[in-house]
């Protein structure tokens, strides 16, 4: 931890903060300059909150010298974090790039999400994704048909040989969700729900964690701290967009740089969801591509036999037929990509 005091500090000042950190069992190291005072300070320092030493007469600006996620950081593990998903699919380090797809909510029409399900498996998909629980802004929207969506979702997963990855709302039923599900996923509202990323943290089946639309990078990732902290390192992140100043034109603003800040700083991997990132059917291709070129581990997509009906978020699912050219677009891509990684090397 870095203390740097007021060019003003008397010394005192700085001797008051020194006595406090080395009563905590912190070793200091004093720098003086011309101007100011610098005090170091090495030591745990979970041992105390910054903004407490950040108030104290005199100080200037605390500065943490390691980040506050332990688990989750480059620091804890040099090496990527690779997560076994299921059915030989593999996410994360040097592994292909998963595509995950499916209705925003599991409707009442099973014969349409298997159809869906169908098409997105000969498309390249490997998860199947869809809401059974729904968090919707107004009560008289669609809510979700809970645990018979779970089934049908699980139905359509095994006939079409997928896997199944749904959202879990409620600590209550994380072990109902996780027996359906191959992969349990917290949602952008949720990420600071705490209770629910312990609740998720004491499973051992792979979790979806969506960035919140308010949230900074260093939140997302201690967020992720929290449910590894309690047990699961099965943790993959999701940047789905934040609250940007144009809602005009897209519903967030697709922050795709959080990809390689991320995969600076954490081993954990790291997909998209280019839905809820633009909320505009014809840019959901362009921001995956883009993704993909940036690093993701994956995509987190919606699709549906029927947007235009559908019962949630048809303006930002693509139909079948565009998510098959989309993938087949993606997979170009990808062969260009790997040329040009083979003429560097």
């Amino acid at each position: 931890m870095i203390i740097v005091m007021e060019p003003a500090a008397k010394e005192e000042d700085i001797q008051r903060v020194v006595r406090k950190m080395e009563s905590l069992g912190f070793r200091i190291i004093l720098n003086r300059g011309d101007v100011m005072t610098v005090v170091a300070a090495v030591g745990d320092k979970r041992l105390i909150d910054p903004a407490t030493i950040a108030s104290m007469e005199e100080v200037r600006e605390v500065k943490l010298i390691q980040e506050p996620f332990k688990l989750a950081s480059r620091e804890s593990q040099r090496t990527d974090t690779v997560i076994d998903l299921g059915l030989g699919v593999k996410i994360g380090g040097n592994s292909a790039p998963v595509i995950m797809a499916g209705p925003c909510s599991v409707e009442d029409d099973i014969e349409g999400l298997l159809k869906t399900a169908y098409a997105i498996r000969d498309a390249g998909a490997k998860v199947l994704r869809g809401g059974a629980f729904k968090p919707r802004t107004s009560p008289y929207d669609f809510q979700g048909l809970e645990e018979l969506g779970l089934k049908y979702l699980a139905e359509a997963g095994k006939k079409a040989g997928l896997l199944v990855a749904t959202e879990v709302m409620d600590s209550q039923d994380v072990d109902l969700v996780a027996d359906y599900a191959d992969i349990v996923q917290i949602g952008a509202r949720n990420m600071q729900n705490f209770k629910l990323l312990k609740a998720v943290g004491k499973i051992s089946k792979p979790v979806i964690l969506k960035r919140g639309p308010a949230a900074t990078v260093r939140e997302f990732l201690l967020a992720a701290e929290h449910i590894m902290h309690n047990g699961n390192a099965n943790v993959i992140l999701c940047e789905r967009g934040i609250l940007g100043v144009d809602s005009h034109f897209t519903r967030n603003t697709l922050d795709l740089l959080a990809v390689p800040v991320i995969k600076k700083y954490s081993h954990l991997p790291v997909i998209i969801d280019p839905s809820h990132g633009t909320g505009r059917r014809y840019l959901i291709s362009p921001a995956s591509k883009a993704a993909l070129v940036i690093g993701a581990h994956g995509l987190l997509v919606e699709v549906h036999h029927d947007p235009d009906n559908a019962y949630s978020d048809g303006a930002q699912s693509l139909t079948l037929d565009q998510f098959s050219s989309m993938m087949k677009e993606i997979s170009e891509l990808e062969k260009a990509i790997s040329k040009t990684l083979e003429i560097k090397k």
